[in-house]
């Protein structure tokens, strides 16, 4: 097997601009509406907006690899380092401490060099403890390949599959030379291709022990903050891949066991990041409608329940609300639930599901009439 960094070219990477050029102008066009939009957002809106994105960026780039972070604990630290005032913040651990500050480095420092010392850092914040799991690893230090090749393997013991062999570690300190000088260059790229093939040469490069692809795709981040010249963004970029992960994975095993002609794999970041964009709309949708439902509740008298209760449907509530689904969550009584609920009723905040069942259900007037009209 041929692996890219085998090949004598390497890294000469080309591509077919004509392939993908309407899809780069269509992304561009994108970045600049939703940067548009946002401009004409208050304050408090546009803060809500970059939480979100960024809490997002933090638990979708540690999922796809498999680590799975508390998502209130990502939101509190990023509100904390931002200097957002929000209530009832949940303390992070320092390992969601790491991976913000690394994740915010890239956002907010994005006019900065990128630098191996740099590289090391953000690899510290991801392993505050120096191990991976069971496992110790060498932790802001290139890997030494002292246990065989750097390899990523899937299958069970005995039965593995290599997706893909790094170049050999005596390689390293030449490779990331090469890189870093090709990235902090003056810019004869659009940004937005360089974040695409920026990540697929240092993933390529696989530098070190583990973390590689969260550094990838952070480094991604960095260019695209420069793509758009702002620290604040309002996609997330590992969301979408996290959605696409099979896919994902399956662009990266077959462009880097290819040529050097990597033209598929930036048709297919920027068809991911045109799909993130989209995403990014349908969520400022969601926030323009929950602030006008609240600001049309304001000469409400609402309880510590309701507001509870209406918070959640206004998220991604998942199933039916019923009475005792209300009593759960709030911990009241059955009866203290039905109260809360007819008090809603009565204010035509809340509407009866017309759908049947043994338990009756209720959903937000709003969500309600939208069923109605189709």
């Amino acid at each position: 097997m041929t692996y890219i960094h085998e090949n004598p070219k390497w890294p000469s990477f080309g591509w077919n601009y004509d392939a993908f050029a309407d899809q780069l102008a269509a992304v561009r066009h994108q970045q600049g509406r939703l940067m548009g939009k946002m401009e004409g957002f208050g304050l408090r809106h546009r803060q809500e907006s970059l939480l979100r994105t960024l809490t997002q960026d933090v638990v979708k780039t540690s999922e796809i690899e498999g680590d799975l972070l508390d998502n209130e604990q990502v939101r509190s630290s990023l509100a904390q380092r931002l200097g957002f005032e929000i209530a009832g913040l949940k303390p992070a651990d320092r390992h969601v401490d790491g991976v913000v500050e690394m994740m915010l480095d890239a956002a907010m420092n994005y006019h900065a060099p990128l630098t191996a010392e740099r590289l090391f850092l953000w690899h510290r914040l991801l392993f505050p403890t120096g191990g991976s799991g069971l496992r110790r690893i060498r932790v802001g230090q290139w890997r030494d390949d002292c246990f065989g090749p750097m390899q990523v393997v899937s299958g069970a013991l005995g039965k593995e599959r290599v997706h893909y062999q790094a170049p050999a570690a005596d390689r390293l300190n030449g490779e990331i030379a090469a890189f870093l000088d090709w990235f902090n260059r003056p810019n004869d790229t659009d940004w937005v291709m360089k974040a695409a093939l920026a990540h697929l040469w240092f993933v390529t490069i696989h530098p070190f022990d583990d973390g590689n692809g969260r550094i990838a795709r952070a480094i991604a981040d960095l260019a695209l903050a420069r793509s758009e010249q702002s620290s604040q963004r309002f996609y997330s970029m590992s969301a979408q891949i996290r959605l696409e992960r099979r896919d994902y994975y399956n662009i990266l095993e077959f462009t880097q066991k290819g040529s050097l002609d990597i033209t598929g794999w930036l048709r297919w970041f920027l068809g991911c990041m045109g799909r993130s964009i989209d995403a990014a709309q349908a969520s400022l949708a969601g926030v323009l409608g929950r602030t006008a439902f609240w600001e049309s509740t304001q000469g409400v008298s609402l309880n510590e329940r309701q507001r509870k209760v209406l918070g959640l449907l206004l998220e991604d509530f998942k199933g039916k609300l019923t009475s005792s689904k209300w009593a759960s969550l709030t911990k009241c009584s059955q009866d203290t639930a039905l109260r809360d609920i007819l008090a809603l009723v009565e204010q035509r905040i809340l509407a009866k599901c017309d759908a049947g069942g043994r338990s009756t259900s209720y959903e937000l007037v709003a969500l309600h009439a939208e069923a109605q009209s189709h």
